[in-house]
């Protein structure tokens, strides 16, 4: 396939072919888990496009080019983790650059920037971008991008990627998006103006619990080229078998999506109408400070629900230990659904001061809302909260 041919195809078409040919030497469809880690040369220096699997892989080239042409990327690279491609990410700058980044992200890229980052005398801004007018105040001489996720972990908000585009390019910044939460099947920061998106490949990308990776992808072949060189010299890429896990799970990204979104659309009628919960976040509800941002930025509203129980921690704990169908645990974007409580689990490394600023409640849950039965999941979340009273 070449790349005209690929940019007429939807995302559910791509998803399963972009990147991929049937193996020559045998016909496989699927493509071969090259567990090597060096290549026979012909000569010194001339070679088949591959010399040893730090730099590159057969199979995570295939990964790469799929996820890139989800993305609307014209290059892409792949990485052990999210937080591996964040922190290759941040050798794009020099000790005493300043980072703005949204106060609501995820608690491991809050700790990869506020305590490693800074050790190396890099700057960092929390500050809550929902309204872009804000990042002008907040750069400084030395400002080199902002960092942004939406919907955000764990409160759901939403930022203009549009917007703030304009403004990092007014002002000569990059602007990278963690689009971990919508996957290219909801959103498209590129297309929006972003420079750089990254993902946790951990989550939608991967859906089934049983990988960990990362991925960055951008149009600009400066940022590529740089990136490019970093991947290797730092080395943190993921292996081949999971490379082959994440491009498994990407042929049926599209069909798990529209089932994730249904299911917590369901959900989320259940906590609306329900006596313990005293607050939900979910970008599909009117009463969203953002509904009207996402109805026009993202293609749905997610997988993800959050919600405040009356009773506190209390109530969450009940929570918790009630559930039977969803699981107490980390992560998200799986086949199953998965309920975690932020404050002690995915967020502990943000201070409880700041975790109470950005309102991070000792009674918020967050769910993952996986691909089960609507009706098992409904009567699951009913029975919880009706534990807590």
């Amino acid at each position: 396939m070449n790349k005209k041919e690929q940019n007429q195809w939807h995302l559910d078409t791509l998803a399963i072919h972009a990147g991929q040919t049937p193996d020559p030497s045998t016909g496989a469809i699927m493509t071969p888990v090259y567990l090597t880690s060096t290549y026979v040369q012909e000569s010194p220096g001339v070679h088949k496009g591959y010399e040893y699997s730090r730099t590159a892989n057969p199979t995570r080239t295939a990964l790469e080019h799929c996820l890139a042409a989800l993305e609307h990327a014209e290059y892409g690279l792949a990485f052990a983790s999210g937080c591996a491609a964040a922190s290759t990410l941040m050798h794009l700058f020099e000790s005493g650059d300043h980072i703005i980044c949204g106060d609501d992200v995820y608690g491991g890229t809050y700790r990869l920037f506020q305590n490693v980052w800074t050790r190396h005398r890099m700057e960092y801004d929390f500050i809550d971008l929902a309204n872009p007018a804000i990042v002008n105040n907040a750069i400084r001489s030395n400002t080199k991008a902002v960092w942004i996720e939406t919907p955000t972990n764990p409160l759901l908000r939403l930022m203009d990627i549009g917007e703030l585009a304009r403004i990092c390019h007014d002002k000569g910044l990059l602007l990278i998006v963690d689009n971990t939460f919508a996957t290219p099947y909801l959103q498209l920061p590129l297309e929006l103006g972003a420079d750089i998106v990254v993902h946790s490949t951990t989550k939608y990308l991967g859906g089934h619990s049983d990988v960990v990776g990362g991925f960055v992808g951008t149009n600009r072949i400066d940022i590529f080229d740089r990136l490019k060189y970093l991947q290797n010299a730092v080395g943190a890429v993921p292996g081949p078998l999971d490379s082959f896990l994440v491009l498994r799970g990407l042929k049926t990204l599209h069909v798990r999506m529209e089932r994730h979104c249904t299911n917590t659309l369901a959900i989320v009628d259940v906590l609306t109408n329900h006596e313990a919960v005293e607050k939900v976040y979910f970008p599909g509800l009117s009463s969203h400070p953002q509904h009207r941002l996402a109805t026009k930025q993202m293609a749905g509203f997610g997988g993800i629900v959050t919600f405040v129980l009356r009773g506190k921690m209390a109530a969450a704990d009940q929570f918790m230990r009630s559930i039977k169908v969803f699981a107490c645990a980390e992560s998200l974007g799986g086949v199953e659904s998965l309920a975690d409580h932020p404050a002690i689990m995915t967020h502990a490394a943000i201070p409880a001061s700041k975790r109470a600023a950005l309102g991070i409640d000792d009674g918020l849950i967050r769910l993952s809302v996986g691909i089960e039965h609507p009706d098992d999941l409904k009567q699951d979340v009913k029975q919880a909260l009706d534990a807590t009273i």
